[in-house]
């Protein structure tokens, strides 16, 4: 997440993030499309299933939530924000018009699920778990943080760099009605808006075992129609502020690009394992310098970069960016291209779903 200099949250970690807002809200859509189909560990579809059943159990109307006299002003405004939020998705953006983010739920910790990311010692490519219906993806989503800190243990045992991070959202891609979740909402007007545009996108268009392709898209959705949400309520200062702190999130994307580069040069070359981990511990230094001098320069807080400085930076935490921004730029080339009509970017982006792997990466995901 990043905040500006006054500390306020801006654009909120899949999950948006991401954030980097998105990286730090991933939406876990293989936690719950586990829970459907099942998955080859029991344990992990039985917890994914009893968090699922938990979730869309406890659904209310929006409309019931917000007639309830019990229910806070507070609430009754930020509910009718996903009310107006999700009719312009599907009037003005051409996403779903469907069940999903129709109903509230509340939830009784800071965030729905767990997930946890992993890439080996030395690799900045990350571990893939798959399943049925969601295929491979870059994470394992769980209800319980110690369950999700007990796996990270389990896989820290076996070498892994591993990054645990709380989400505040999730998807099942349209196979069940998404609700709005209580851990949606503290993250602002806008961003909350952006969840819902960026969720949507997952359910029109969801190409298996590609989350790069995946993610780039819904992002690409979720800006564009974040501004067109902006200029329709007729707010041009907060489109600016947008752009300027997008701007800032793209800058320490690029930051973290760099050096997951420099790393698979380094992974890739044969020296000693000695001299590469002090190398690779190096390389991490030097990019927690560079983190806090670009804060000091763009004069934002970026508050899940800092946790992950203390925490220790590693080839996971790459990872989890990478996801999210490596195709973002061939996709906005996509969108322009289109005169910036969403249903033609629509059109085309599913043209390129149908592309072997090789020619999506080559034609969006290049520098």
């Amino acid at each position: 997440m990043v905040t500006d200099s006054s500390g306020r949250s801006v654009r909120g970690r899949h999950v948006r993030l991401p954030t980097l807002a998105r990286a730090a809200r991933w939406a876990s859509a293989a936690l719950a499309l586990a829970a459907l189909g099942g998955c080859a560990s029991t344990l992990y579809f039985m917890q994914a299933a009893a968090g699922e059943w938990r979730v869309l159990h406890a659904r209310r109307s929006i409309v019931d939530v917000i007639d309830d006299p019990g229910t806070s002003e507070s609430l009754i405004r930020e509910l009718g924000e996903v009310r107006s939020a999700r009719r312009f998705a599907s009037q003005r953006l051409d996403l779903p018009n469907n069940a999903s983010y129709r109903t509230y739920v509340s939830i009784p910790r800071r965030y729905v699920v767990w997930n946890v990311v992993a890439a080996p010692e030395f690799s900045v490519k990350p571990k893939q778990w798959c399943f049925p219906i969601a295929g491979c993806v870059a994470y394992r989503g769980y209800f319980h943080e110690r369950s999700a800190q007990s796996f990270a243990a389990r896989l820290r045992r076996r070498g892994y760099d591993v990054l645990v991070e709380g989400v505040p959202a999730y998807s099942t891609l349209g196979r069940l009605p998404d609700p709005v979740m209580s851990t949606m909402l503290r993250y602002g007007s806008d961003e909350l808006a952006g969840m819902i545009f960026h969720e949507l996108a997952h359910q029109l268009l969801y190409v298996r075992n590609d989350s790069r392709f995946d993610e780039a898209f819904a992002m690409t959705v979720e800006n564009a129609g974040l501004k067109r949400w902006l200029r329709y309520r007729h707010q041009p200062q907060r489109i600016a502020e947008f752009e300027r702190l997008d701007g800032a999130d793209r800058a320490f994307a690029a930051l973290l690009r760099d050096t997951r580069r420099r790393l698979a040069r380094l992974y890739a070359s044969d020296i000693p394992h000695a001299r590469m981990l002090r190398r690779k511990a190096l390389a991490f230094a030097q990019l927690a310098h560079g983190i806090e001098t670009l804060e000091q320069r763009l004069q934002v807080r970026a508050p899940m970069y800092d946790r992950w400085i203390r925490q220790g930076l590693n080839n996971a935490s790459l990872v989890s960016v990478g996801t999210y921004y490596d195709c973002l730029p061939g996709f906005e080339r996509l969108l322009k291209r289109e005169h910036d009509s969403l249903p033609r970017f629509y059109a085309a982006a599913r043209r390129l779903a149908h592309e072997p792997k090789s020619e999506r990466d080559r034609q969006l995901c290049r520098s």
